[in-house]
């Protein structure tokens, strides 16, 4: 075995050897794999090796479209088989919740260009026809589907890379991960000692004790999963083709054609987590006890759905573990906090993602990002304030929902309330929704009389509807209030700390007393954050951006950070409220006794308000005149006493989330993680009107940004009134422009303020006409949308600045 290489890669799963893959592919071939037993021990050997490409992010899913058309790549470098199996997929949909979910995956898969269909029963019958279709509306028909051989797609993945030159060495036990000052690893084995410049975490159901190792607390935790092979069944083995797999939600089961016989496997309401206290070392190529009992509701639901089964003994049981994170995607990328440490755990759906993990870990690791935004998998959307406490009742939660319907306004119950602000009785007491945000516990809309406190998941508008126009209506004619804890929040201080926040925004970096928007941008030019950036006095800023991506932001900034200059995430140090509608400024000045007619737009000042000392800045995501108000979350209750008092006389109301993103779109404020992420530009997006081009300073992506202006952009992010009925617009909806597919939505709603549904949406430069008339898809119809030229409130912005 090598003493030094340039990456070490833990594990030999599909994941571990999908990642060496890949490295070597992009160049990196002196790296080397590190398997405790043999390649596949662990979860990869008893997976069931299906794969498709459903996923309800559009990032995951294309990139399990990638895994999927790698396969064939792999057997032809290789001339090893996979043991593909092409035979195609249909998800059954037996309500209209799950059939409106698949018409919302199909109307996204247009765009991606995924050959998928929506089948009706008649059709089912002839792809599926061992399948009971009493009760189906319909379903997604997806001709990628299919199933491989674990054992040889991972043996390939790994000749692959060793015909690269990669290392694979097996029966060696790592028992420590040690840290350099430089920042490289010492990886101490049974058999030695291996000096890494990098380290990856690809240890499947032993990532969290590999982890450990560093230090690192990954949110993961083993699920016991079970699936069934049949013996031989005549409707099957008669049958001049494969059997398609089948997906039933209803059933919580998948169902494929396994040699003569059928393979079905489980996700139970009776789920059970494995290894609470840790995985056993020595655990490996074992299968659990078979436990029949906990999945007999799902086989009764099995054989009224595919009858077959009731005739069919059982061949075998498979029973072992697999890991999830609380979410169910994987956890990917370089650990925040922890130099040259990079995770690829959590890939519950191995065969599925391995591919595009591997491709994208590598591409992070080569040549700094990734091609396109991978936040959904990114290790860093959680922080350091999750528990294991907290992943285990979430990951049981998800186990249960694996094929439940993903409603877009939907709010999961497990492990909450966790992390709370000091008004969460009061809001609570006042009739409050939650809803909850990177564990924090966010008001999603206030119940009022008989209204219930839950809002019903639903692709179409929900019970929340009259409750938002209510907040709505109150912000816009009076004054509404609401508070701050969710924003990211960061303090940056030292007498290098303008130069620095030159060189890594590309907006105008305020004077003291003022604020400025401004995007962050990645080498090649794409958008790594959109920042309000304040200057409290010439050493000391304080930057706002989006709360969920603090991990993200604050592993950036420290990748980036210079001598002079110091970062502080404060976002849970630092709370209070917003106040905006056209009487926040009353509010306000009733409040304090510093004169406040006088600040202006983009103003930021310290103000005492009622016994609290408070940073105060003028600007409102709602678009309106407003304050955003911050203190110390110990004298946040005081400050609501003196805000809310004051604010009585004026209407004050409080609102919501709920209301927010109604309020947001009057004014076509993008949101981040939907108009701004990492898969668009400054120039798509329209936030290149923040770059401060003429700042002689060399910021990040700035010759990526010059190209793109110089150039033009090739789409643009453009807001459409839509004329809808019963649902609008959530995100991924493709645009129709002249009977084709040309654009999708980033995200809609409805201004209540307007009174029309909106979507805001990315679409070819050269069609964005005034005038323009398209098409959106919404829920499988063709609904018409107007381009709409001027904000639907305050057009010329006069409430706002004035």
């Amino acid at each position: 075995m090598q003493t030094t290489t340039r990456v070490a890669v833990i594990g030999g799963g599909v994941v571990g050897a999908s990642v060496l893959y890949h490295l070597t592919r992009l160049g990196w071939t002196d790296v080397l794999l590190i398997e405790r037993s043999e390649l596949t021990s662990g979860s990869t050997w008893h997976a069931a090796g299906g794969f498709h490409t459903l996923n309800g992010d559009t990032n995951m899913a294309a990139l399990q479209g990638y895994t999927i058309r790698l396969y064939k790549e792999l057997e032809e470098i290789t001339g090893m088989s996979c043991g593909l199996h092409h035979v195609g997929g249909v998800t059954l949909a037996d309500d209209r919740d799950r059939f409106d979910m698949l018409l919302a995956e199909r109307a996204k898969h247009r765009y991606m260009g995924l050959d998928t269909h929506i089948v009706g029963p008649e059709e089912i019958a002839r792809i599926a026809p061992i399948t009971n279709t009493d009760g189906i509306i319909g379903g997604l028909y997806d001709p990628l589907d299919g199933h491989l051989d674990p054992s040889g797609t991972t043996h390939a993945y790994a000749r692959a890379a060793r015909m690269a030159g990669a290392e694979v060495v097996t029966h060696c036990m790592v028992r420590e991960t040690n840290q350099r000052a430089d920042g490289t690893w010492d990886v101490v084995t049974d058999r030695g000692t291996v000096h890494a410049e990098h380290v990856v975490n690809a240890a499947g159901l032993w990532a969290r004790e590999v982890g450990e190792m560093a230090g690192i607390y990954f949110p993961l935790h083993p699920m016991e999963h079970q699936y069934i092979v049949t013996d031989e069944v005549p409707e099957i083995y008669e049958r001049d083709r494969e059997h398609p797999h089948v997906m039933d939600p209803a059933g919580e089961s998948y169902l494929r054609q396994e040699g003569r016989g059928l393979c079905i496997g489980f996700y139970e309401q009776r789920a059970k987590p494995w290894a609470v206290d840790g995985t056993p070392w020595d655990f490996g190529h074992e299968l659990l006890p078979d436990d029949l009992d906990k999945i007999e509701d799902s086989i009764a639901f099995a054989y009224r759905r595919f009858p077959v089964l009731e005739r069919a003994g059982v061949k075998s049981v498979i029973h072992g573990p697999f890991t999830f994170a609380p979410d169910g995607n994987p956890l990917v990328g370089p650990v925040p906090g922890v130099r040259n440490y990079w995770a690829a755990v959590g890939v519950m759906a191995g065969f599925s993602q391995g591919g595009g993990v591997g491709l994208m870990l590598a591409q992070w690791m080569v040549e700094g990002e990734c091609e396109r935004d991978t936040f959904a998998m990114d290790v860093a959307r959680y922080g350091d304030w999750i528990t294991p406490g907290y992943t285990r009742p979430k990951v049981v939660e998800n186990y249960r929902k694996r094929f439940s319907v993903a409603y877009p306004n939907e709010e999961l119950p497990a492990a909450r309330p966790f992390r709370q602000t000091p008004m969460y009785d009061v809001f609570d007491a006042m009739g409050a929704v939650w809803g909850h945000q990177y564990g924090l516990e966010v008001v999603n809309y206030f119940a009022t009389g008989d209204e219930p406190r839950v809002e019903t998941p639903s692709f179409r508008r929900s019970n929340a509807w009259d409750a938002t126009r209510r907040e709505v209506q109150a912000v816009r004619g009076a004054v509404g209030i609401n508070e701050t804890h969710n924003f990211g929040k960061y303090r940056v201080t030292g007498p290098k700390a303008r130069a620095w926040l030159d060189r890594i925004m590309a907006g105008r970096i305020p004077p003291p007393g003022r604020l400025a928007l401004t995007p962050m941008l990645s080498p090649a030019g794409r958008l790594w954050g959109d920042f309000t950036v304040s200057c409290v006095e010439e050493e000391h800023f304080h930057l706002t951006a989006s709360y969920g991506a603090q991990a993200f932001h604050m592993r950036w900034f420290l990748d980036n950070l210079e001598d002079g200059v110091r970062v502080e995430n404060v976002s849970d140090r630092l709370t209070g409220f917003q106040i905006a509608g056209p009487r926040a400024r009353a509010v306000l000045q009733a409040a304090t006794r510093a004169d406040v007619s006088e600040m202006r737009f983009l103003d930021v000042r310290r103000l005492t308000i009622g016994m609290v000392d408070c940073l105060v800045q003028r600007v409102s995501y709602t678009g309106d005149l407003g304050y955003e108000i911050f203190c110390d979350p110990m004298a946040q209750r005081a400050l609501w006493s003196t805000l809310w008092a004051a604010g009585q006389p004026h209407g004050m109301r409080p609102f919501g989330m709920r209301a927010m993103m109604s309020l947001r779109l009057d004014r076509f404020f993008g949101a981040w993680g939907r108009e701004f992420s990492p898969d668009y530009t400054a120039g798509e997006t329209g936030l290149d009107r923040f770059i401060s081009w003429k700042k002689n300073v060399d910021f990040v992506g700035r010759a990526a940004a010059e190209r793109e202006r110089a150039e033009g952009a090739a789409r643009t992010l453009r807001p459409f009134a839509v004329d809808t009925l019963d649902a609008d617009v959530h995100a991924y909806e493709p645009i129709w422009i002249g009977g084709e597919v040309t654009g999708f939505c980033t995200s809609g709603g409805y201004s209540h303020h307007a009174e029309t549904a909106v979507a805001l949406g990315l679409i070819p430069t050269e069609a964005a006409a005034p005038g323009l008339e398209v098409e959106i898809e919404i829920l499988g119809e063709m609904r018409p949308a107007r381009m709409l030229e001027t904000p639907l409130f305050d057009p010329e912005g006069a409430r706002l600045r004035g």
